[in-house]
């Protein structure tokens, strides 16, 4: 019997990742293993660069992807910035910079590096694809599951689904960590209905640091990795 790697099971979910289910009008699901095929390649070489063992790895839950990171290189958080000069792992078909990506690999370095961070966490959101609504004359901007209740209501079951998959690759329930507190409201009620983590810790989300927090970034980086390494 062959046992996959935490590598290996994140590939094969990402290479098997499709949303078809119902959206409201104005809103559509990207997806970046589909629209480009570097976004393949790099996910695939950032997994088998950090995860490529067996180990048990806690879990850090965000929204859902943003066009300029995750909707792009397919990691989480991830800007091709931050892919190329932090993780070692450039993408040449496309140049990203997203706010959030900044703050969390601002933090990874200070913990040690993404090989130390990696090494304990994985993270993901319970929608894994970028969302996006038309705001007119064929703009569009990022959006989150929440945004809309029956956004929310048609993307449910499909958030369900993937979290239990993310908790068969390998991760620790006792005790999960949402990024953003409106995001830790909806988790809670999904949580609640289908018992998946014994408990949840909510960290304030690196976008609304970033952007409305900066001049206290050093401190909740602080709170960052007290709250993610307690006990390690």
């Amino acid at each position: 019997m062959i046992i996959k790697t935490f590598a290996q099971n994140v590939i094969d979910f990402n290479k098997n990742l499709k949303y078809s289910g119902q959206l409201p009008n104005g809103f559509q699901v990207m997806n970046p293993y589909m629209d480009n095929p570097e976004t393949m390649q790099v996910m695939q070489a950032f997994y088998q660069k950090f995860y490529n063992d067996s180990d048990k790895r806690r879990f850090i839950v965000g929204i859902n992807p943003s066009r300029h990171g995750a909707g792009v290189t397919g990691v989480p958080f991830t800007d091709t910035k931050r892919l190329a000069s932090v993780c070692g792992i450039e993408m040449k078909s496309a140049h990203t910079h997203e706010i959030s990506s900044v703050f969390m690999y601002d933090m990874i370095t200070a913990c040690g590096g993404p090989q130390n961070f990696y090494k304990h966490f994985y993270i993901n959101s319970p929608f894994p694809l970028a969302i996006i609504r038309n705001a007119g004359e064929d703009k569009w901007l990022n959006a989150n599951y929440y945004d809309d209740l029956r956004l929310f209501e048609m993307v449910k079951d499909f958030m369900i689904s993937s979290l239990k998959q993310h908790i068969s690759l390998g991760l620790d329930t006792s005790e999960v960590f949402v990024l953003g507190k409106k995001n830790a409201d909806f988790i809670s009620k999904l949580n609640k209905k289908e018992k998946l983590f014994e408990q949840l810790t909510i960290l304030e989300h690196p976008r609304y640091i970033q952007q409305y927090k900066s001049k206290d970034k050093q401190l909740y980086i602080d709170k960052y990795i007290q709250t993610l390494f307690k006990g390690l």
